[in-house]
């Protein structure tokens, strides 16, 4: 079988990487792909929101099934037009992408059906946000509606820091029209966990749960990036908890997106945060977490393209999937500036390539790899104990050098304050 796969992240190497287990699998198409997708599959030079460019390249070559991955071409309906011309895909369509493509749709999807999320308002125009913000409880969680590459969200710790939030996304079109509207929610606390999920819409599995490292740098300080590693599994996220969740906020998810007429299939992600009032939302999106993916995926040990297809199929309540019982860390190195502004075409040498290294923001030129993003790498390992993946992923991560290289020292330090 053919298989198209849109992205060029490191979540999408790490799907390429695990649907080359699948010995039926023959040409990988990932569209556009990056420097180490391309030692895998085929890389072709399309763009993911190039959807013309995408079905016209479906049409026109033998895919047996497609994987959307990013969240911008499912906002866009990608899944929707791959499945008019008649190619199987995973992916949500449109209409159930909008859980992540607008927070004030999840909110009020989570408000009308009883699902544990902060209190919130959803804004408007910046003088109702600004109103609200005057007699607000602080500190304060400020989201842009829409997709904003993982850094729509603010925490403003008072009045002032609110307002400029407000302003950058309503006024001065920081993330363009997704902050036309905001959602303004109660300050959570507590441990944070994400936990990646197959739903064909009926059924909910969810997979290994991790550990998210948002801010840039140690100790959580910083601005909110994209990701700067991840760990799995999440010690905080023990069996009653998974149970609970799965009561009261899984099943009742997938559930209120059927019954609105918009059912969820593909991988529904669940950000969670464990308040001493129990579990919350504190957001959905409609795909695999990046970098999530790195630490979860290496742990699969089902076939990627079996369950996917069962999800596609509506057929997953029949299928298995398993998981390791190893532990997993991945460490992501990205450009000096980042997220905010970082330089690209930066030589990368590897002096150990038997390492496992996801690439997102890599090219090739003329046999070498440059940096081309923010995020470059995600250096992986997968070992019997949480403190050995740690070890092993740092270790990986001393033999990758490029100029300016950027990296946090202490992802799965607060994983390893509660391992025993």
């Amino acid at each position: 079988m053919n298989v198209m796969l849109i992205g060029s992240g490191g979540r999408e190497h790490a799907l390429a990487w695990s649907l080359r287990k699948n010995p039926s699998v023959e040409t990988i198409w990932a569209l556009p792909g990056n420097a180490g997708i391309e030692t895998i599959a085929t890389c072709v030079p399309i763009g993911a929101t190039e959807l013309d460019r995408i079905v016209q390249f479906a049409q026109t070559h033998d895919v047996g099934f497609a994987i959307v991955a990013p969240d911008d071409p499912l906002a866009l309906g990608l899944v929707d037009r791959l499945h008019n011309i008649g190619v199987a895909c995973f992916g949500p369509g449109a209409k159930a992408a909008r859980i992540e493509s607008s927070k004030a749709f999840a909110k009020a999807l989570m408000y009308r059906h009883g699902i544990p999320t902060a209190a919130f308002q959803v804004c408007d125009t910046y003088e109702q946000a600004a109103a609200c913000l005057r007699t607000h409880k602080y500190p304060v969680v400020i989201k842009a509606d829409g997709l904003a590459l993982g850094k729509g969200v603010v925490i403003a710790q008072n009045v002032i820091e609110a307002d400029a939030a407000v302003r950058g996304m309503m006024l001065e079109g920081r993330f363009g029209s997704s902050g036309n509207k905001v959602v303004i929610e109660d300050f959570l606390t507590g441990p944070e966990v994400s936990v990646l999920t197959f739903t064909d819409g009926k059924t909910i599995v969810p997979m290994v749960s991790s550990m998210d490292h948002k801010r840039a740098g140690d100790g959580d300080t910083g601005l909110n990036t994209g990701g700067m590693g991840t760990i799995a599994p999440n010690p905080y996220y023990t069996q009653d908890i998974a149970d609970l969740c799965m009561e009261r906020i899984f099943l009742p998810t997938v559930n209120a997106m059927r019954e609105e007429g918009c059912p969820f299939s593909g991988c529904l992600y669940f950000g969670l945060m464990l308040t001493p009032d129990g579990p919350k939302v504190i957001e959905y999106n409609c795909r695999f977490g990046d970098p999530e993916a790195q630490v979860v995926l290496p742990l699969l040990e089902s076939d990627l393209l079996t369950v996917m297809q069962a999800v596609e199929n509506g057929t997953l309540s029949e299928t298995e999937v398993r998981f390791s019982s190893d532990c997993a860390c991945c460490v992501v190195m990205a450009s000096g500036g980042y997220p905010a502004s970082y330089e690209k075409g930066k030589d990368i040498i590897f002096t150990d390539t038997g390492r496992l290294v996801f690439h997102a923001g890599t090219r090739r030129d003329q046999g070498r790899i440059l940096t081309n993003g923010g995020r470059v790498l995600g250096v992986v390992a997968v070992r019997p104990t949480l403190k050995a993946a740690i070890d092993a992923a740092y270790e990986g991560v001393s033999t990758i050098h490029f100029d300016n290289a950027m990296f946090r020292s202490d992802i799965g330090a607060k994983a390893m304050e509660v391992v025993v």
